[in-house]
Formats: C-alpha cells, sequence, structure tokens
C-alpha cells in the first residue's frame, strides 16, 4: 500500500497563503478559476501566485464548464499547471481541453451527500475517464466547486482502480479518518482541502494549515506502522 499521502491546498488567493502552504510541505496549490466562486482569481492573477513556487510544488487550476480556448490560454500562463474539471465536462471534453491528454487533468466526481452516496458508481465513473491521473471526490452540493460538506466515505466501493484525491469538508480534525477510510479503496491517495484552513472564503489560516499537514502526516506513519 502507497502509504505517502500527497496534499493539496485549493483556493488560494493571496501570496501569504501560496507561501503558508509551500512552508507546511504541500504537494499542489489550487487556484479556482470559476468566476462565480468566491475564490476567484483571474488567470492572470493564478499566474502571479504560481511564480511564487518552488520546484516540485504543483500549480492546479479548477475550471468549471469553460470555453477551451479559455483553458488554453491559461495553461499557457501557468506551464507546469495540473487542470482539474469540476463541472459537466466529459471524457471527450476533458481530453480536448488538456491537450489530448498531454495536459494531466483530474476528474471530480461529485458525491450524494447521505445514504443517496451509495448509488453513485465510482467504479465506473473512474473507468470511463481513465484518461484522467485522478479523480477527485467531493461531496454533491448546490453549484459547483464544492461547499464545505463531507460525504459518507464509507459507503465507497473496497475497492477503484485509480488515484483518488479526497476532498469535500476536510478539516485538521477528521483527516486523518478520511485517509484511513478511504486509502485502503485506491492505487494511492490524495487530499484536497480549501474551506476547512480558513477564517474566511478565500483567506486561509497558516496555523490551520499546519495543523491539517501534521494530522496527514500523522495517518500515514500509523498506516505504515
Amino acid at each position: 500500500m502507497n502509504t505517502r499521502t500527497r496534499i493539496k491546498i485549493c483556493g488560494l488567493t493571496r501570496e501569504q497563503d501560496v507561501d503558508a502552504a509551500v512552508a507546511a510541505g504541500a504537494d499542489a496549490v489550487g487556484f479556482v478559476l470559476y468566476e462565480k466562486s468566491p475564490r476567484y482569481v483571474a488567470p492572470e492573477r493564478a499566474a502571479e501566485l504560481a511564480r511564487r513556487l518552488p520546484p516540485f510544488v504543483t500549480p492546479v487550476l479548477l475550471f468549471v464548464n469553460a470555453d477551451a480556448t479559455k483553458i488554453i490560454a491559461a495553461c499557457a500562463a501557468i506551464p507546469g499547471a495540473t487542470l482539474q474539471f469540476h463541472g459537466d465536462e466529459t471524457p471527450a471534453q476533458c481530453l480536448q481541453a488538456s491537450s489530448q491528454g498531454a495536459r494531466p487533468f483530474l476528474r471530480a466526481a461529485r458525491i450524494p451527500l447521505g445514504e443517496a452516496g451509495r448509488a453513485f458508481d465510482l467504479v465506473k465513473y473512474a473507468q470511463d475517464y481513465s484518461a484522467a491521473q485522478a479523480i477527485l471526490l467531493d461531496a454533491h452540493v448546490d453549484g459547483f466547486g464544492g461547499g464545505g460538506k463531507a460525504f459518507n466515505w464509507s459507503l465507497l466501493p473496497p475497492s477503484v482502480d485509480a488515484h483518488l484525491v479526497l476532498s469535500g469538508g476536510l478539516t485538521p480534525a477528521n483527516v486523518a479518518d478520511g485517509i484511513r477510510q478511504v486509502r485502503p479503496r485506491c492505487k494511492s491517495l490524495a487530499v484536497d482541502v480549501s474551506s476547512g484552513v480558513e477564517t474566511a472564503k478565500g483567506i486561509k489560516d497558516a496555523s490551520k494549515i499546519n495543523q491539517f499537514v501534521a494530522a496527514a502526516r500523522a495517518a500515514d506513519a500509523q498506516l505504515a506502522d
């Protein structure tokens, strides 16, 4: 079992938050390029923030039903970025926007809350989006981009032939439990947090980021024993 959990801090809008995520040891940082989100940043601003990143910390660009030309333009401004599709994009649209898979992308799966989550066929979803680098699991709420809600992790299939990214309602208090529950079900696991390390929408708290990363690393150590 791969016991190294990758960590992404998403919805960054300020220089100090990018720096805090890097200092805490995050593997990736996310920029929301969806104009209806309270965490939206323009591509030019995302590029400015991404230039602060050191080597081996990946910028991730979140799109929701965006026009392919806008995606291509954003990618040109932020070389080396991974794409994250959070809307109704089909497998073919994801491939087209990622330059036929030349640029890695994540595909969000919106898992219904409560018992309804049992009916979501994640195995088939992962097969349909097999070109994705990973499937990102988020709670299905009104609108797009996540709502800080956690779905029922225990209802996920016992075995998914894909790399997964656990998102939706994660906090320093529950991320370890999420890792323990979901890691055995997939090829590898990453975690993605936004509202769980904020003081306000788009405003991160460095101490919460540090607590989140520490909790994830502690879960890794426990699973490695």
